[in-house]
């Protein structure tokens, strides 16, 4: 079923409340097709399913420069300026904010106070994601229906503050029992717990260059509360062999013979002269038997000879393959970092090196089904061994390979730390890689005056297009 179309069916049996009829019998006045009681774990599924739309997107893979266009290169030229957020409210938001505020959920698929915790960690999730694409974002009177149609935007300083308190929220009142009609974790809130600690860490992280005593104090309390241990605790969607529910990239490759997107050369060049076991996964052989990147950016009116260059790997694009949102390697990785930086108990350079290689030998068998054969040999390439002086670029270059094909949050990391050094696409932009994305061109008419404040209250100045930066962003 189309996702627009669930997502009003399933706001729909959440208001439908029949009214009961004295004169008969109880069991005669129910309905069974229309329950009384919202189903909030449906709410919540139906709002998974957006989950995969954060990672697979034709834009996001470009701005880290992950995947070159071999046609149709306006992508990667940065050539479209706004990008429309409503879906994302009108969708898995206000399914969301149904779980959070209905006080009439069904217990009988697994205990409430589970529903509604769940509900916040993705909710707080799909904001996270959405207020580094934007920036500032309606939140606060967003989400009210017909009483409000015109929410103000909160400052994405006030956006991090209240999705720290629903984090906060989330772990503390989960509680002993499962859910019914997960789609992510079969239910097991222990993962949905260690997962919003997680996001809570890595939001903490984000903050590093803007409000260091946020940032850490944020990070030991996510830290404290528990976070992911085990790649079995990693949140990625679980695509199906079937249409209805396959993989984006399987939809593009194989079902509309779209063979548009190489592996790039920024890429191909940093994981080839290392060896590194996830180039096999990340890339196809060129017709010649060799790993060749793509040159990122090329003009729209290039001819490329698709069979020169390395395709994305066909092992991302089957029908099934999963998308990796929020993995442990990424936790690991910010450990490494919080370490460095000194923020953790466990501070300093021996801290940081135990986490790092071990984030590497975790993204490693993440994306080799398990394997780490080829641990000892990568880790022992001379640029890739811990060295105290180069920590936080080697830190940052890992995550960034790592965080293949989950380009909007590669892009996130990238342009908070500015690793690894990536030179934007020629002549376009002003040659400039983008910081955020522009605002939809709607919003204009549809919310004048919020959506100019907005714009006029951009931290760092500038215009709704992609050269302005958002609050952590500190130039």
């Amino acid at each position: 079923m189309n996702k627009t179309y669930q997502s009003l069916y399933l706001f729909l049996i959440t208001i439908v409340v029949l009214s009961s009829c004295k004169k008969f019998d109880e069991s005669i006045n129910t309905d069974p097709n229309n329950p009384t009681t919202a189903s909030g774990t449906q709410l919540i599924a139906n709002a998974e399913m957006y989950l995969p739309d954060i990672s697979s997107s034709p834009f996001g893979v470009h701005y880290p420069q992950y995947l070159s266009n071999t046609s149709f290169t306006d992508n990667s030229r940065y050539v479209t300026t706004n990008f429309n957020f409503y879906s994302m409210y009108y969708g898995p938001l206000i399914n969301l904010e149904n779980v959070i505020t209905n006080s009439e959920l069904n217990a009988s698929e697994g205990p409430v106070a589970n529903q509604i915790a769940v509900a916040k960690i993705l909710k707080a999730y799909f904001m996270w994601t959405m207020t580094d694409r934007w920036g500032d974002l309606p939140y606060s009177e967003a989400l009210k229906g017909s009483t409000n149609f015109n929410p103000k935007y909160d400052t994405q300083h006030s956006i991090y503050k209240s999705l720290f308190v629903l984090l906060d929220e989330a772990n503390a009142t989960i509680v002993t029992g499962n859910l019914k009609n997960d789609i992510v974790y079969g239910g097991d809130v222990a993962k949905w717990k260690k997962l919003g600690n997680t996001i809570h860490l890595l939001m903490a992280l984000r903050l590093s260059k803007v409000d260091e005593a946020t940032a850490k104090l944020e990070f030991n309390k996510a830290l404290a509360n528990g976070i992911m241990t085990a790649n079995t605790d990693n949140l990625a969607y679980p695509h199906l062999a079937e249409q209805k529910n396959e993989n984006y990239w399987y939809n593009s490759f194989t079902r509309l013979g779209r063979n548009w997107f190489a592996v790039s050369q920024p890429i191909v060049d940093y994981m080839k002269p290392l060896n590194d076991p996830r180039l096999p996964v990340f890339a196809n052989k060129n017709t010649a038997g060799d790993y060749v990147g793509l040159p990122y950016g090329l003009p729209s009116a290039t001819t490329v000879i698709i069979n020169n260059f390395s395709l994305l790997g066909d092992a991302i694009r089957q029908q099934n393959s999963p998308v990796y949102l929020v993995t442990y390697a990424q936790a690991l990785f910010a450990k490494a970092e919080a370490a460095k930086r000194g923020w953790t108990t466990e501070a300093g350079d021996v801290a940081a090196k135990a986490n790092y290689d071990l984030a590497i030998e975790q993204s490693i068998r993440q994306w080799n089904k398990n394997d780490a054969s080829g641990v000892a040999a990568y880790l022992l390439n001379a640029s890739v061994q811990y060295n105290p002086t180069r920590a936080l670029e080697q830190i940052g270059t890992q995550r960034w390979v790592h965080l293949f094909m989950h380009g909007y949050e590669g892009w996130a990391e990238w342009r908070r730390t500015g690793y690894p050094a990536l030179s934007p696409a020629p002549a376009n932009n002003g040659i400039q890689i983008p910081r955020r994305e522009g605002y939809p061109t709607q919003e204009r008419a549809n919310n004048t005056d919020n959506y100019n404040a907005a714009v006029a209250a951009f931290p760092y100045g500038g215009s709704d297009d992609l050269n302005a930066r958002v609050w952590w962003d500190k130039p």
